[in-house]
């Protein structure tokens, strides 16, 4: 006889457990692009304040090209914490618990944007 007869048949989730799954499977993955997108927006911002404002404004690059290397590092970070959730997601979509975003995630995100942006307005202004 073979063995895989004598092993139990594992029985399937009901089709409603299924149809869940798959749709919290797919919201955590729309987040991880979700994610992504904010990075390359980074990326995209690092590029245009350190390479292009200093050329367009005809100005000292250096404060410039600091300030893009911080939005590159903001991209970094996005990069890496979205690849960390989406492994948490899924980790909790296998096991049924729940996995907030913690809300220092959260401030470190918040208050490093804040600071960027108010970073970019002072350097902006400082060139009127």
């Amino acid at each position: 006889m073979r063995s895989d007869k004598l092993a139990p048949m594992a029985e399937e989730p009901p089709p409603q457990e299924l149809d869940q799954a798959r749709r919290t499977s797919m919201a955590a993955e729309r987040t991880w692009l979700a994610w992504w997108r904010s990075a390359l927006a980074a990326t995209a911002g690092a590029l245009g304040v350190g390479r292009l404002a200093p050329e367009v404004l005809d100005v000292a690059p250096w404060p410039y090209v600091l300030l893009g290397c911080a939005y590159a590092v903001l991209a970094i970070g996005l990069l890496v914490v979205g690849a960390q959730r989406q492994r948490d997601l899924e980790r909790a979509l296998r096991t049924g618990k729940h996995s907030p975003l913690t809300f220092r995630t959260v401030a470190i995100f918040s208050g490093g944007g804040i600071l960027l942006a108010v970073l970019t307005v002072v350097l902006v202004i400082a060139q009127i």
